[in-house]
């Protein structure tokens, strides 16, 4: 099931920072903690890979209510769509960790903006996720440009490079899956 309550605080104290004068830009990184909770263990008493995605999503959250795209979410009667990601990981975590959770822009192109997420407990990557993600208008992804001008933040350039980039090719050769 998906953690709505916890879905719902973490807007709360994102909200709280805002208020208390900690926002981000979209040059910043997002930092969260959490502990791994019995309903995201699976049965090797360790979080589940499919809940640290989905865990992924209170980062993003933290990100774009502390960044104001939260706001301009509501206020352009804008939506968030993920179309694409890559995940590694290289340690478990373990029912009752304590987790940090890191959530950064790390490029941006005329659609999408890709943003990279990590997990680490007591000072050691646990996972890192690359996302491709974009903001859409009545069920359509709308243009970067008009998301920075709305943040102030036009004059804002970071094109994918990297790794980052050589995923967007790589992905670019993908075959979708045959109809059956």
């Amino acid at each position: 099931m998906y953690p709505f309550i916890r879905y719902a605080s973490t807007i709360a104290h994102a909200a709280l920072q805002v208020k208390k004068g900690h926002t981000l830009t979209f040059k910043d990184t997002s930092e969260i903690t959490f502990r791994c909770r019995l309903t995201d263990i699976d049965n090797f008493l360790e979080m589940n890979n499919g809940r640290v995605l989905t865990l992924y999503d209170m980062g993003r959250t933290d990100f774009a209510v502390r960044s104001g795209l939260g706001s301009q979410l509501l206020k352009q009667r804008w939506g968030l769509v993920v179309a694409g990601s890559t995940i590694q990981y290289r340690k478990r975590i373990r029912a009752f960790e304590k987790v940090t959770m890191k959530t950064k822009i790390v490029g941006f192109d005329e659609r999408w903006i890709y943003i990279e997420q990590s997990m680490w407990v007591k000072g050691k990557p646990c996972s890192s996720a690359l996302l491709r993600t974009g903001v859409t208008e009545k069920g359509k992804v709308i243009e970067t440009a008009r998301v920075l001008a709305a943040l102030n933040q036009s004059d804002w350039k970071l094109p994918p490079s990297g790794y980052v980039a050589e995923w967007i090719v790589s992905d670019a050769d993908r075959p979708w899956p045959p109809q059956a």
